[in-house]
C-alpha cells in the first residue's frame, strides 16, 4: 500500500500538468490517508460533538477504517445526514450549521485531502480563502502592495453562496477532470444526504453541507469558475496602455518649481511644493490607460477598476450575468457596491479599502511561526496495537476526552487511565476493548476528604 504522502503527492503532480484523475475512487481504499486524516482532525472541537448518532471521535481505531473500506469497495458507505443547529451570528439572527458524524468527518477529510492535492495546483493566485499557507493576510496584503491608483471598487457579494451552489454544475465543473464515476457519485451522496433537524429530515436540493469538512474545498472547485472567468475575460478586457500620460497641471507647476530653484526664490519654491502634493502626477483620467484587479476569499470578492464609474458599472453587470448564466448564484444587488476610492472605504474581510497605515505606527510585522504538531507520534501509538493502561495486544482504540482538566477533580482519586493521562498530558489513550469499556462503564473514584 502506497503511503499518503506518496498518493498526494502523485495527484498534485498530475494537477499541475493538467492531466485527469481515472482512478480516484482507488484512493480510498488506502487505510494510510485514513490515518492521516485522522491526524489532522482529531484535536479539533467538533471531533467529539455527535451528528445523528451517538457516534464521536472516542473509540477510533483500524477496525472502524477497515469498516469504512470495506463498505468503500462495494460501493455501500452511505453520508447520513447532518444534525443541523443554529447558532447566532452578529447582527442577532442565526444560521444553520450541519454536523456530521464522526464516520463522515472522516471521509470527508480523506476527500478533502484527495482533491486538494489535486486541485490546488490548478487555483489562481487570486484566491486566498480555505488555501494551504493562504489567508485574510495574504489576501490584504496583495490588495495594499499592488493596488496603486484604483479608481472605483466593487464589492461582489453572492446571495447565499455556500447554500446555492448547484450540485449539477458542481459535479460537472469535477467530472471535466476526475473521470472517475465512482468518486463522483460518492460526491452526489455527500451532498444528497440531507439534514435532520428537531427529528424530521431535510433535503439538500443545493449547496454545500455547512460544517462539511469537504465544503471549503468544493466551493473553491466551484467558484475556480468565476476566477477563470475575471482572469481570462474582463481582466484583459479592461487592461490597456503601459504608463499613465503625465498630469498637464502637475507638469507645468513642476516647470515653475524648476525656474523658482533657480532663482533662488524659496518661498515660491515652498508654495508650488505644497499645491503639488495635492495633485497626481499622472492622469486620472487618461483614456489610454486602464487596469482592473481581482482578489477573492471564499465567497468573498473585491475588484478595483482605474476607469470611469461607467465602466465600473458594466463590469458588476458582466459578473451578475456570468455568475446567473454559468453557476446559478445570485450576486446581490443590495450589497454589491461600487465605491470610489478617494472618498469611501470599501470593506473587505472587515477593513476599510484602501488601507490606511499610521505613519507614526512601527511596524512589527513577522512571519507566522509554523508549529508541527507531533501527529506521526499520535498514530504511530495506534498503530503500535497495544493497551497503554494494562499493556495487552490487539484490538486497541483511542479514548478521547474534551479536556484534562475534567480529570482532576479537586479532592477525586483519579482511575488508573485518568492518571495515565495526566501524567503525559494527554487527551488521548490507547486502551483495549476491555479497559474502554471500563472507562465508559465505573462510575467515579471516591474523593480522598471525607
Amino acid at each position: 500500500m502506497q503511503n499518503a504522502k506518496t498518493v498526494l503527492g502523485v495527484l498534485r503532480e498530475r494537477g499541475r500538468r493538467g492531466l485527469p484523475c481515472d482512478e480516484l475512487y482507488r484512493q480510498l481504499f488506502n487505510p494510510q490517508l485514513y490515518l492521516l486524516a485522522y491526524g489532522r482532525i482529531y484535536a479539533n472541537h467538533g471531533a467529539m460533538t455527535p451528528g445523528v448518532t451517538s457516534e464521536t471521535v472516542d473509540g477510533m481505531s483500524q477496525r472502524k477504517i477497515g469498516r469504512i473500506i470495506e463498505a468503500m469497495r462495494h460501493e455501500r458507505y452511505r453520508f447520513r445526514p447532518v444534525r443541523r443547529v443554529h447558532i447566532p451570528k452578529k447582527n442577532g439572527k442565526t444560521r444553520p450549521l450541519g454536523l456530521p458524524t464522526w464516520s463522515d468527518k472522516l471521509v470527508g477529510e480523506v476527500v478533502r485531502l484527495l482533491l486538494e492535492a489535486y486541485y490546488e495546483p490548478t487555483f489562481s493566485d487570486r484566491s486566498h480563502g480555505f488555501r494551504p499557507r493562504r489567508g485574510c493576510h495574504t489576501a490584504l496584503r496583495e490588495v495594499d502592495h499592488t493596488w496603486t491608483g484604483t479608481s472605483w471598487f466593487i464589492e461582489g457579494d453572492i446571495a447565499d453562496c455556500f447554500g446555492s451552489l448547484d450540485h449539477e454544475v458542481l459535479l460537472s465543473i469535477l467530472g471535466e477532470e476526475i473521470h472517475d464515476q465512482r468518486f463522483l457519485r460518492l460526491v452526489r451522496n455527500m451532498l444528497t444526504a440531507g439534514y435532520l433537524e428537531d427529528w424530521r429530515w431535510g433535503a439538500t436540493l443545493s449547496g454545500a453541507p455547512q460544517g462539511g469538512v469537504a465544503s471549503p474545498i468544493l466551493s473553491n472547485i466551484y467558484l475556480h469558475k468565476l476566477d477563470e472567468f475575471v482572469e481570462t475575460v474582463l481582466i484583459p478586457e479592461y487592461t490597456r496602455g503601459k504608463r499613465r500620460v503625465r498630469n498637464p497641471a502637475y507638469l507645468e507647476l513642476q516647470n515653475l518649481l524648476a525656474k523658482a530653484r533657480r532663482r533662488g526664490d524659496r518661498v515660491q519654491a515652498r508654495t508650488l511644493r505644497q499645491r503639488m502634493v495635492g495633485l497626481p502626477s499622472a492622469d486620472p483620467n487618461d483614456p489610454t490607460y486602464r487596469r482592473l484587479r481581482y482578489i477573492r476569499y471564499a465567497d468573498d470578492h473585491l475588484l478595483g477598476s482605474t476607469g470611469p464609474k461607467a465602466e465600473a458599472e458594466r463590469i458588476k453587470q458582466r459578473l451578475a450575468q456570468f455568475l446567473r448564466d454559468e453557476l446559478k448564484l445570485e450576486l446581490s444587488q443590495e450589497k454589491t457596491l461600487i465605491t470610489h476610492a478617494r472618498t469611501r472605504a470599501a470593506r473587505f474581510l472587515g477593513y476599510g479599502i484602501p488601507l490606511q497605515r499610521q505613519r507614526t505606527a512601527e511596524l512589527a510585522d513577522r512571519e507566522p511561526v509554523r508549529v508541527d504538531y507531533p501527529q506521526k507520534q499520535f498514530i504511530a501509538r495506534l498503530l503500535a496495537d497495544t493497551c497503554e493502561i494494562c499493556g495487552s495486544k490487539g484490538n486497541v482504540q483511542v479514548h478521547h476526552v474534551r479536556a484534562l482538566a475534567d480529570l482532576a477533580h479537586a479532592g477525586w482519586q483519579p482511575s488508573d487511565w485518568a492518571r495515565v493521562m495526566l501524567h503525559r498530558r494527554r487527551k488521548t489513550v490507547v486502551a483495549c476493548d476491555v479497559c474502554h469499556d471500563r472507562i465508559h462503564s465505573e462510575r467515579p473514584a471516591r474523593p480522598l476528604t471525607p
